[in-house]
């Protein structure tokens, strides 16, 4: 038998969005994926946890995904907590030592490093509440109707 090929970005970034996702349920944290913030840059993962704070993860399936990617700081102003989720081959040197940590192997994932957290502004949980309240409720309602021609958009 011949062995299996490396898994190509895509499949890794699925890979290991997958598992953090599976993470954030498992530590009772409310995933949402590809959430447009209200600065236009994307999450890659927003999770509202139970005490209502937001934690942002960024998923890097590489080096060059990493050293491509010069935005993410910008997320830190959404969220009070943000992480880097990356695979065990993932060179874990390249990222910066004051942001989260989670690694995904074998369809599991662990924290390991606690992102440090850096409050949000009252004003802006609320908006930033509602906002991913509506974007939840808007994406369900969209699985439960696919076929609703007046769906509105969910951004």
């Amino acid at each position: 038998m011949l062995p299996t090929p490396p898994a190509s970005p895509p499949a890794r970034t699925i890979a290991i969005r997958r598992e953090a996702a599976r993470l954030c349920r498992h530590l009772g944290w409310a995933p949402l994926h590809e959430v447009r913030l209200p600065n236009g840059r994307r999450a890659d993962i927003l999770a509202l946890c139970p005490d209502g704070r937001f934690v942002c993860v960024e998923v890097k399936s590489g080096a060059p995904d990493f050293l491509a990617d010069s935005k993410w700081p910008e997320y830190r102003a959404f969220a009070d907590a943000l992480y880097f989720a990356v695979d065990a081959d993932f060179p874990r040197t390249l990222l910066p030592d004051d942001v989260g940590l989670i690694v995904t192997a074998d369809r599991e994932a662990e924290i390991l490093r606690e992102a440090p957290v850096h409050s949000l502004a009252p004003a802006r949980r609320r908006a930033l509440l509602q906002m991913f309240a509506a974007l939840a409720a808007c994406r369900l309602e969209n699985k439960l109707d696919p076929l609703d021609a007046f769906a509105l958009a969910c951004e």
